[in-house]
């Protein structure tokens, strides 16, 4: 499902491979989606349908001009419908075959969203420190998506990050590239297809591990989009993308 480089043998190979673009081998078919998808919900991941790809890089949901096709909920109602209830997840895969799925943040997790050069960086240079890192996605529409504990509840207002981050001048130049999906956002949790030629998002380390506190994260994370940023570079996405 995942390559582990948080171990200390052989760390160094397996991140150099994976540096050099052997991503790891996740099941690539139709078989493995469900058990990649309730290995999310059991370690906590609330889950809820998506749209999914159409032939001519169209959206299934017949949107014209669809601004995030294949990466949004189907339901309006995503936040409460979002679940990581085994029999509801088993019953929407196999009645939606073709459905990607999204995992509501801010409620259990977080998501720090950057952009995939910046992000592989940043993990080398965390792993190397030995710092504790967690679920780990990339897409191949070149993000990094690193699975955190929430900071935020309802009782401490004052610790909500808003998932425009990227979107406030005072905070672009503290946090450049980098968005903070919590209350309110999404994103696609793998296996995941992208409009396009086999563009995929998927596990490079899976849900297995244990989710870090954001903080810890953040650092090197807002160092290595620091040296990534420019006004040619910025990847700016669509809230809940």
């Amino acid at each position: 499902m995942s390559a582990t480089f948080g171990g200390r043998s052989g760390r160094q190979g397996k991140l150099s491979q994976w540096l050099l673009g052997r991503r790891p081998k996740e099941a690539a078919d139709d078989g493995g989606r469900e058990s990649l998808l309730l290995a999310a919900a059991a370690a906590g991941l609330p889950l809820a349908p998506a749209a999914h790809p159409a032939p001519g890089y169209r959206c299934s949901c017949d949107r014209v001009g669809c601004p995030t096709p294949a990466r949004h909920p189907v339901s309006f109602a995503w936040q409460t419908q979002s679940t990581t209830d085994r029999a509801q997840i088993e019953r929407w895969a196999r009645h939606q075959p073709q459905a990607n799925f999204i995992t509501a943040t801010g409620m259990v997790h977080d998501v720090l969203d950057v952009p995939l050069a910046a992000g592989r960086e940043a993990l080398e240079r965390l792993l190397s420190a030995g710092v504790e890192v967690g679920p780990v996605a990339e897409s191949d529409d070149g993000r990094m998506l690193l699975f955190t504990l929430t900071r935020g509840t309802p009782e401490d207002e004052d610790e909500w990050w808003p998932c425009e981050l990227d979107c406030h001048p005072e905070t672009m130049d503290e946090h450049p590239l980098l968005r903070w999906h919590c209350r309110g956002s999404y994103v696609l949790v793998p296996p995941a297809r992208l409009p396009g030629d086999d563009q995929r998002v998927r596990w490079v380390r899976g849900p297995e591990h244990a989710l870090p506190d954001p903080l810890s994260l953040l650092e090197a994370l807002t160092d290595a989009c620091a040296r990534y940023a420019g006004a040619d570079s910025a990847v700016w996405p669509v809230r809940g993308a």
